[in-house]
């Protein structure tokens, strides 16, 4: 599933694309044939993100709100001159031409047309965006430190934190030494606002390569004389993905379970069991 900053790179995409624009508007599919008629031949206002939400604004606060799920895609494609845009390829749910660009969309769990209403409803449910200027990391703060659930799951809920993933849960738990199954409660507050401003410079990294990278320079594959990592997902990572594998920092073998309904990935050394020092001065 994209992680947030994917979503974020895509609304610039879309602002530099087709803002300010009277653009078309279909659904060659079918299945968003009476939202796309709503603002077909409409201005398209801009576009923004909030964790893995997709809001496509369009004059008179309509908004296409978009969620890719595990296997939605987006394209955005500028055209040529003299270049026109080509018949639409496979189930595009929806698209979206002017005369220098298009965008397809594919197999996403949501697309819907909704109000502005509908739109802060559902950012109200989704917790502060580390990508976002406006995020309060402390409304995540509050759900964390009150909570007995696994840091590793409460990372991945959407409430609590948005646009976390898999990679980013992963990693950023990895940089703190943090084991995944740690319940929230027992985490320290400069703990979490340092793993918040990790994530923040994680994931504007992010969004200015197009990819997840997370390793320290003393562990990139030049550093280390090892080779770069090869995987679909892209980005020299610690932990994802890498089970059975040596760790980068302490060479131990990188461990999994499944956490939250996804893999969790963790290094046994770097990240180890938590004890509660409870009846010997509180938690560590």
């Amino acid at each position: 599933m994209p992680e947030g900053h994917t979503l974020h790179r895509l609304a610039t995409a879309l602002g530099e694309a087709f803002g300010g624009d009277v653009v078309r508007v279909g659904s060659p599919q079918g299945r968003f044939a009476d939202g796309a008629a709503r603002v077909d031949g409409v201005r398209l206002v801009g576009a923004e993100a909030w964790g893995k939400h997709l809001f496509v604004e369009f004059a008179n606060e309509l908004f296409v709100h978009v969620h890719l799920g595990l296997i939605g895609k987006l394209d955005v494609v500028r055209l040529g001159p003299g270049e026109a845009v080509p018949l639409p390829v496979g189930e595009v749910r929806l698209r979206v031409q002017s005369g220098s660009a298009y965008a397809d969309l594919r197999g996403a769990i949501i697309c819907d047309l909704v109000t502005a209403e509908e739109r802060d409803a559902v950012v109200a449910r989704s917790g502060p965006d580390p990508l976002r200027a406006d995020a309060d990391p402390e409304r995540a703060w509050a759900r964390i430190s009150r909570s007995s659930k696994p840091i590793g799951t409460l990372l991945m809920d959407q409430s609590v934190l948005a646009g976390i993933g898999n990679v980013y849960r992963a990693e950023v738990l990895f940089r703190h030494r943090i084991h995944p199954l740690r319940p929230g409660r027992t985490l320290r507050s400069g703990q979490w606002h340092a793993m918040w401003t990790d994530l923040v410079d994680l994931m504007t990294e992010g969004v200015r390569t197009g990819r997840i990278d997370t390793v320290r320079p003393e562990h990139e594959p030049e550093a280390m004389g090892r080779p770069p990592r090869a995987d679909d997902h892209g980005g020299e990572v610690y932990v994802y993905r890498r089970n059975g594998q040596p760790c980068h920092v302490c060479g131990s073998k990188v461990r999994t379970e499944v956490l939250a309904g996804r893999n969790s990935f963790w290094c046994p050394r770097c990240q180890p069991v938590f004890r509660s020092r409870a009846g010997r001065g509180g938690p560590a």
